[in-house]
């Protein structure tokens, strides 16, 4: 439970006392976008905390004014407290950031994987994401439906058939449709707020030391320009990069088998099991 009284749900699996990974997804997914991941971390020895955002999939919603970064970065430091064990962070867009912010309030990560996410992002990108998220307040007729407006916000990926899989994200409402299983406060804030405080966790890379840091990049994401990628570099000269040919800014979506590749690749450096 984080400390505002907001229940945080968890998938937890690996041996205890095993090097832990804290995966954090992006803004309107679930802890479920990252079950690949989850299980080839698991089967390579790692102990795996795989969480849903607040407000997303079975975590409690916050309502309006309980989704800044400094929130969800309390969140963090929450999940980490419970075993107080080392552990590396993989964080997709929103987890991304909340990694940095995380490491700007001093936290000290074995490991850092940001999944396609800056400090300054393209403004561009981050309203298609906001445009789509905010495209459907009346829901969906049906499974089929929701395929489709999935489908045609990404027209660079085969036509989506996994119905259970997209299910995961999506509940039925009172009145018998199907919406997004986030909360809609979430998407409260304006634009220009939110890129302010995205910026504001390059201090988060500026402290990160000697921590090991990866970027993984969608090389179609129209989130990641090299703008934003020079800035990072400016401030984190050592960091990785790992680019993903073929993948928007939904990376694990698009490309799981070479992002997960990347991933473990890199964690076996610089925190290997053993």
């Amino acid at each position: 439970m984080a400390d505002d009284g907001v229940n945080i749900v968890a998938d937890v699996a690996g041996a205890l006392g095993a090097p832990r990974v804290v995966l954090m997804h992006g803004g309107g997914q679930t802890r479920h976008s990252w079950q690949g991941l989850m299980g080839a971390l698991v089967s390579k020895g790692y102990r795996v905390v795989n969480f849903d955002a607040r407000g997303h999939g079975e975590s409690d919603w916050a309502g309006v004014g309980g989704y800044g970064l400094a929130r969800h970065a309390h969140d963090l430091a929450c999940v980490l407290e419970e075993e107080g064990a080392p552990a590396a962070l993989v964080g997709a867009s929103l987890g991304g950031a909340t990694a940095l912010r995380a490491m700007a309030e001093g936290a000290r990560p074995a490991a850092v994987i940001l999944v396609d996410i800056v400090p300054r992002p393209d403004p561009r990108g981050v309203q298609r994401i906001r445009d789509f998220m905010l495209g459907y307040p009346d829901g969906f007729a049906s499974i089929d439906d929701a395929l489709e407006a999935v489908a045609a916000y990404n027209p660079h990926r085969p036509r989506p058939v996994d119905r259970e899989g997209l299910m995961r994200n999506l509940r039925y409402r009172e009145d018998g449709r199907l919406r997004w299983h986030w909360d809609p406060a979430f998407l409260s804030r304006e634009i220009p707020v939110e890129l302010v405080e995205l910026h504001e966790t390059v201090e988060g890379a500026r402290r990160a030391g000697d921590v090991p840091c990866m970027l993984i990049r969608g090389l179609k994401s129209d989130v990641v320009g090299d703008a934003g990628l020079a800035e990072l570099r400016g401030v984190l000269p050592a960091i990785e990069v790992f680019d993903v040919p073929g993948a928007g800014h939904m990376v694990a979506g698009d490309r799981n088998d070479v992002f997960i590749e990347g991933v473990t690749a890199f964690l076996s450096r610089h925190f290997p099991v053993g």
